[in-house]
């Protein structure tokens, strides 16, 4: 690497560092910001204004790239340099950072081979989302690790989830796992070669047995109707960002449950949203994140 490009690399990743301090937007698909939503913008020292486990992990993130940007051209992910290339490695390096706290989502993750779901060619245990084609992608480790923890009890077993956007069936099968033989684990994605790819990916899963047994399902739908055949459901999660919450989704939402979605356009908030068991629903901000949108088939389709 040249001593200018080496240069640029370290202005780089010490801005990138500096904005997340103070708590500036998100600029890449799929991360989780370095800035809480309990913090002002303004950099502060408060001992009332601690930085969480996924501020933490992405603050590593940096310090670790600056330090190897010299050795290694490709250290653009926490590990991307060669430091795990396996699924458990993955699953133990978030449990080390605190992204994963929960001893059940790491069973669910280390059963659930992530390298099984990603297309030939991609590198599955790198800290990045992954482009599957059709414009979409697969989420961020550390993402699909976050939404997990926040829906752990909701996917206890015998309950229902939706996974909208279900792309790669990774995170369905994930939910499958968790809610059991006995609950029901649906995907809805509108891409159709994606279901087929998606069912494909499950059967060499850890999940195949529920869709064998029609416990776990992938249907073709638009996402932002959701899917009323099977509602209410305990949990939904919706992988891609919408304007405002779809109301059909809020509807299929059981009374005590709880939805995760990314919500707005240029800027996106992580959103929770728990209905009451009086069906009023309480809405908050996780975390600014960037995820593509969720559209239609033909605007997904036709998007630069």
């Amino acid at each position: 690497m040249s001593k200018r490009r080496a240069v640029l690399l370290l202005r780089e990743r010490f801005r990138s560092c500096f904005l997340a301090h103070r708590g500036d937007r998100p600029t890449s698909i799929h991360r989780l910001q370095a800035a809480s939503p309990h913090c002002s913008s303004v950099a502060t020292s408060s001992s009332s204004c601690r930085a969480s486990p996924h501020q933490e992990f992405l603050a590593m993130e940096v310090l670790r790239s600056i330090f190897s940007c010299f050795s290694s051209p490709r250290s653009h992910g926490l590990w991307s340099s060669g430091a795990s290339d396996k699924n458990k490695a993955m699953v133990e390096q978030l449990q080390r950072y605190g992204v994963i706290k929960s001893t059940k989502v790491a069973e669910v993750m280390e059963t659930i081979d992530r390298g099984l779901f990603v297309p030939p060619g991609g590198s599955p245990y790198f800290d990045s989302p992954m482009a599957i084609g059709y414009n979409a992608t697969i989420s961020a480790p550390h993402m699909h690790a976050a939404c997990l923890e926040l829906l752990e009890d909701h996917l206890q077993p015998g309950m229902r989830a939706l996974d909208v956007g279900s792309g790669t069936g990774y995170l369905t099968a994930c939910f499958a796992l968790m809610v059991g033989p006995g609950g029901r684990a649906v995907g809805v994605e509108h891409i159709p070669e994606l279901v087929a790819s998606s069912t494909e990916n499950i059967k060499k899963s850890a999940a195949a047995p529920q869709l064998n047994d029609g416990s776990l399902s992938i249907h073709i739908a638009d996402g932002r109707e959701g899917w009323p055949e099977l509602a209410p459901y305990d949990c939904i999660h919706v992988g891609a960002a919408a304007p405002q919450i779809p109301e059909a989704l809020i509807e299929q939402l059981k009374p005590g449950g709880r939805m995760v979605i990314p919500v707005g356009t240029i800027f996106q908030e992580l959103k929770v949203v728990d209905k009451n068991l009086d069906d009023g629903v309480s809405i908050r901000d996780e975390t600014s994140v960037r995820y593509v949108p969720l559209t239609s088939k033909d605007a997904q389709l036709h998007s630069n």
